[in-house]
């Protein structure tokens, strides 16, 4: 993670940001980081006033230098609005679901986002893109190292109805090239699987991953291979990338690449009170072989990466905090073993 310097901390002094969907998982850690460096920040919602976003009211600096507007992605307006008199934007509001129709909606708000911050002149546009638009490519050769220069296939996404990933790797295509001819400076970001403490008080889909295996949910697990990276550092690559001048193009942001059951493996060894499997469901096949994704590019911009075991730790601790997280999943497991 970055940490903030009072060099950085000085230059960013009466600078203006835009984070769009500010209440989510990254967005909120974005927010964050961008407040405790110093920067003013307009953040974008679908409702200010509900409950669900009252957690970026709390931050450090957020009654001096935060505000919350109203808007939506399909909402030109409201986003040109929003944007409006911003040194920067960082676009991180887009659907998280296998829907095909909200494909639309990704590629759609993201075009809005670029021609707002075109005409607002905007400096540089941070999009938070997905490992989803880089790896789901059958023609790569499982050997080959994931990096910046890949894309996901959009055929092979759309025929085996991949829609997340057809849809960030649609938003991210489009984003380039209309950025291109609109004479904007965007970069990407592409997180692999998020983990890491909760801002929000709600449940995320990435964080959701790891709650089943505690609550015992989920008996086994399977024979798959999946890229980790914990929240904190998205958020700093983000800022990262955009007060990094010479930044250009696409950021693969991961820590490590992992079997499920090395992950629950690390997982039992720092919480052995709950009922985390031990089973692969698959035990005909041959062990699924981790990949390599390269985060060198970030590195090269002097990024450096939580290790899994301590996001693992800090996920934990979080769901335990935010209430999701009871008691009553290690008094089974304790009873369990009576």
């Amino acid at each position: 993670m970055m940490e903030a310097d009072d060099t950085s901390s000085a230059s960013v002094a009466g600078q203006t940001v835009c984070v769009t969907g500010a209440g989510g998982f990254i967005a909120s850690w974005i927010v964050k980081q961008l407040l405790q460096k110093g920067y003013t920040v307009k953040g974008t919602l679908r409702n200010p006033g509900d409950p669900k976003n009252a957690h970026l009211k709390t931050l450090e600096g957020a009654r001096e230098r935060l505000t919350l507007c109203k808007a939506d992605l399909l909402d030109f307006r409201s986003l040109e609005e929003a944007i409006h008199g911003c040194h920067g934007v960082f676009h991180t509001a887009s659907p998280v679901t296998d829907d095909p129709e909200q494909v639309e909606t990704a590629v759609n708000g993201t075009k809005n986002v670029i021609i707002a911050a075109a005409q607002a002149k905007v400096g540089r546009v941070v999009f938070t893109s997905s490992i989803g638009a880089v790896y789901m490519d059958p023609n790569r050769s499982p050997d080959a190292v994931i990096d910046e220069s890949c894309w996901s296939d959009l055929h092979f996404c759309k025929n085996t109805k991949n829609w997340y990933c057809y849809g960030k790797a649609l938003a991210e295509k489009t984003a380039f090239e209309l950025a291109k001819k609109k004479g904007v400076d965007l970069i990407a970001v592409n997180p692999v699987m998020v983990l890491g403490p909760l801002l929000q008080p709600t449940m995320n889909a990435t964080t959701n991953h790891i709650l089943k295996y505690l609550k015992g949910t989920s008996k086994t697990y399977p024979n798959a291979v999946q890229a980790y990276v914990d929240v904190r550092d998205v958020a700093s690559s983000h800022v990262l990338v955009y007060e990094t001048p010479s930044a250009s193009g696409r950021y693969l942001c991961v820590e490590s690449v992992l079997h499920r059951g090395q992950l629950l493996q690390m997982l039992a060894q720092l919480f052995p009170e709950y009922p985390i499997p031990a089973k692969c469901s698959d035990e005909k096949n041959p062990k699924a072989k981790t990949y390599e994704v390269s985060n060198q590019k970030l590195k090269d911009l002097g990024m450096a990466f939580t290790p899994m075991k301590q996001c693992l730790y800090n996920t934990v601790k979080s769901l335990q905090d935010k209430g999701f997280l009871g008691l009553e999943q290690e008094q089974a497991y304790l009873t369990s073993k009576l």
